[in-house]
């Protein structure tokens, strides 16, 4: 089944176009990665994805779960089961985390038409999940990413992920100012929400997250097209040659 169909997406920036028609099918269960050289148009894509202001589509669709999203706003897609993992995650002042989470989740679960979880339900579902991921009581207290290291921002993103429980995740460059350490723990994290209910697309420069999160297929988007397709090898081939060579086919 179809959790994702991207098809012949064409977007824009202001006058200048980025996206030059983009056609990718995630069923569920698939684990995708797109890999690409800077100013390919990956951000780009998972902005549009999310519903981001400032980006343009001009053509194609996108559907999630076999509903187009294009008329929906950024919360309405989270709401929908659409979760974006940003690459670089902002901070909210004064905004505390557990409440950040428990706003988010009972928001999910109201569109879903599900009860809310109460206060005293939701912390011991929160430590339960914090506890794997590293996420310590004290980042849970303070305000969402104020004065977290780069690799607590992306455990938390991935906590986020993890109660929100969403159909399709889109992880933009989560690798992104990660040490080893930091990386193996992201990953784990990442690969105990694979699953058949679920897809994933992994948007990243490198091979190296790829060696933690094994996706099923392999893209290399180049001038605002995917240009490339092929399994989790054409990753080992970009490390090894780079983009120079895939990317002239464009």
């Amino acid at each position: 089944m179809a959790l994702l169909e991207i098809k012949d997406l064409r977007a824009s920036i202001g006058d200048t176009e980025i996206l030059h028609g983009i056609n990718l099918t995630i069923n569920s269960g698939e684990v995708h990665a797109i890999m690409g050289p800077n100013g390919s148009g990956k951000s780009t894509l998972s902005y549009v994805l999310s519903g981001r202001d400032g980006y343009e589509v001009t053509g194609g669709d996108i559907l999630l779960d076999g509903e187009s999203v294009l008329e929906m706003e950024a919360d309405e897609r989270a709401r929908a089961g659409l979760f974006l993992a940003f690459q670089y995650p902002v901070e909210l002042p004064g905004v505390s985390g557990m409440s950040f989470l428990r706003a988010a989740v009972n928001a999910r679960l109201r569109d879903a038409g599900e009860e809310e979880v109460d206060q005293l339900a939701f912390v011991k579902m929160v430590r339960a999940e914090a506890k794997a991921l590293g996420v310590s009581d004290e980042m849970l207290k303070r305000a969402v990413n104020v004065g977290f290291s780069g690799g607590e921002k992306k455990r938390y993103e991935i906590l986020q992920m993890a109660l929100l429980k969403p159909i399709m995740a889109v992880l933009d460059e989560t690798d992104s100012g990660l040490d080893v350490d930091a990386l193996k723990i992201v990953s784990e994290g990442v690969n105990a929400l694979r699953g058949p209910e679920r897809g994933m697309l992994v948007i990243t420069h490198y091979q190296r997250l790829l060696s933690h999160i094994v996706p099923d297929f392999v893209h290399i988007l180049a001038g605002g097209k995917i240009v490339k397709s092929g399994d989790k090898s054409l990753a080992l081939e970009v490390e090894e040659n780079g983009y120079a060579d895939i990317a002239n086919v464009a």
